[in-house]
């Protein structure tokens, strides 16, 4: 029997997440994206702990979904550079690095996170 896409993207999270951990020194930049929205969290997985967020829905933004995106990479950028943090272990959830994932990485390169 042939997995959907979304039991692909799991499967995939689940391999990933078994490599990559955030502590406080190096956190984890987790994004999700639903059909509307696109979500971004910085996580120190040690502490369980989230230091910074920020999403579509918090912003202020209209046009594309992938000018949405790099308005919330920016964001998530400036949160974490305010918090302390200058770079992260990227966690693209088991999302294809394609599209909205790669613009929202691109924009929070481009603003100063480095990973």
């Amino acid at each position: 029997m042939a997995l959907t896409k979304v039991q692909k993207r799991i499967r995939i999270k689940r391999r990933v997440r078994g490599k990559i951990s955030g502590s406080s020194e190096l956190p984890r930049l987790t994004v999700y994206k639903s059909n509307k929205e696109i979500y971004a969290q910085v996580i120190d997985d040690v502490s369980g702990t989230t230091l910074a967020y920020a999403s579509s829905r918090s912003l202020d933004t209209t046009g594309t979904k992938t000018d949405v995106s790099i308005a919330v990479g920016k964001a998530i950028a400036e949160k974490a550079q305010t918090a302390g943090i200058s770079s992260v272990v990227f966690d693209r959830n088991g999302f294809v690095y394609h599209g909205r994932i790669k613009a929202l990485a691109d924009s929070a390169r481009e603003a100063g996170l480095k990973f």
